[in-house]
């Protein structure tokens, strides 16, 4: 199985500019060892289950709650039985069809 997630959080109450924020659940993905994309809207992370998916958007949830009182959060859920490596697969049928594209 895979399940692809989009999603973006980050605190409304600290200004303008929360990449501070942002940056602490980014590194927690990153060190979780699963693929994902960093794009400037928000984070593509792919697992191989549900459960797995939704304890990451758990985790960064807790990095955020000690120093924040309000958190923002949108996400996104493609869920595949019988796939695997849908990061990579998506983009490439994509380009199959109409060449390299800027990633």
């Amino acid at each position: 199985m895979s399940v692809l997630m989009e999603f973006a959080m980050f605190p409304t109450d600290k200004g303008e500019s929360v990449s501070p924020y942002v940056s602490k659940i980014i590194k927690m993905i990153d060190e979780s060892g699963y693929e994902y994309r960093l794009t400037p809207m928000g984070t593509i992370v792919e697992a191989d289950d549900l459960k797995e998916i939704l304890s990451l958007v758990e985790k960064a949830y807790k990095i955020l709650e000690p120093d924040c009182r309000r958190v923002y959060s949108a996400i996104k859920l493609d869920i595949r039985q019988g796939a695997k490596n849908c990061l990579e697969k998506k983009v490439q049928a994509i380009e199959n069809q109409i060449g390299k594209v800027k990633k």
